[in-house]
């Protein structure tokens, strides 16, 4: 069987699915036409890559283009506590919860067009160097940090891609991410954080007075500023929202100085599409959901799930449903069609019976 059109069917296993995806599941989809095996080596095969995610995204990335484009970086941990731990699956720190999560950690590149969000880059944070903490405990380490790999999976969507800005959080709101789009002539909005020191004219960088950016007193506009690390200024401001009972102020920053307070904060509402991204690859296609052992048809995995992801996105074009709708569509016609199977099977054969 031709390699895309099993890379196919395994696709249609991922967007069927409703638990674990296996090979021998797999083969029972397609009435054992095709064998566990194949599947298996599929994945072992390496063919489902970084490549292959961008050459699957790149179709509708160009059916749903627009003036407003943007590219959103994020990482995220997937928890795979009972999978055996090897250099991807492994111990990792999350922001989120405060602690430190077995599992899968990886950073997406999600381009993002008129309501449509299509992962177009992926970079898994791996850990084959073995080592010991300061209490001698063991512990991986990896070999490239995050911010490398960010800078990568930007360096991929300058390449490949026309989209009006970067958006990332606070966390990759760094100096050396701000000189390196605006050195690959692109435009960012990062999130950055509210103790950041910054200064109010070229003279007072060069004279070292600097201020937090929290007592400017930004709420509802915005301001050119200078960061001690970079050779350009930047347009700061901040929104105020509510957490709880009380209010918080996300700071933000960008290259682009012409943007007003409205302009800036607008467009960086839209990075909360990777929040959407990331429910729906661990609800919708199963990216958990595979027994996989080794570190190739791991990754080969989750990269499919993530292709199966823009499939829902065109159905979403197609059919103006979300992609939970769709699933649910789904499972219906599956208990449909089981409840049909289930009854064949309890009608007595009254041939047999005379």
């Amino acid at each position: 069987m031709d390699v895309n059109n099993l890379i196919d069917l395994y696709n249609d296993g991922l967007l069927t699915s409703f638990g674990q995806v296996t090979a021998t599941g797999l083969s029972a989809m397609t009435g054992g036409e095709v064998s566990h095996d194949k599947f298996t080596r599929l994945l072992a095969s390496g063919r489902i890559d970084e490549q292959h995610l961008w050459k699957k995204a790149k179709p509708l990335c160009h059916e749903t283009t627009s003036d407003e484009v943007v590219l959103i970086i994020d990482d995220s941990i997937e928890a795979k506590p009972y999978t055996d731990e090897n250099e991807l699956i492994c111990w990792h720190y999350d922001h989120c919860s405060g602690r430190h999560v077995k599992g899968v950690n990886f950073l997406s590149g999600l381009y993002y067009s008129q309501g449509i969000g299509v992962p177009v880059a992926v970079e898994f944070v791996t850990k084959p160097i073995k080592t010991t903490s300061a209490k001698g405990k063991p512990v991986r380490k990896s070999r490239t940090s995050k911010n490398e790999l960010f800078r990568k999976v930007v360096g991929h969507g300058l390449q490949n891609i026309s989209f009006s800005y970067v958006l990332a959080d606070s966390w990759f709101g760094n100096s050396a991410n701000m000189d390196f789009v605006e050195t690959n002539n692109g435009k960012f909005i990062f999130a950055i954080k509210s103790n950041r020191k910054v200064a109010l004219s070229k003279q007072d960088k060069e004279e070292g007075r600097f201020v937090s950016i929290k007592d400017l007193g930004l709420e509802g506009r915005s301001m050119v500023v200078w960061v001690k690390q970079l050779d350009f200024p930047v347009a700061v401001t901040s929104q105020v929202f509510k957490n709880g009972d009380d209010t918080a102020a996300l700071y933000l920053a960008s290259n682009d100085l012409e943007l007003s307070n409205g302009q800036m904060t607008a467009i960086y509402q839209k990075r909360w599409k990777v929040e959407e991204f990331y429910k729906s690859i661990k609800s919708n296609t199963a990216f958990a959901g595979s027994p996989t052992r080794r570190v190739t048809t791991q990754k080969s995995h989750f990269i499919a799930s993530m292709v199966a992801f823009n499939y829902f996105e065109l159905l979403k074009i197609r059919k103006d449903e979300s992609h939970f709708a769709m699933k649910n569509y789904l499972r219906i016609a599956a208990m449909k069609s089981a409840r049909e199977k289930l009854h064949q099977l309890l009608t007595p054969n009254l041939q047999n019976a005379t």
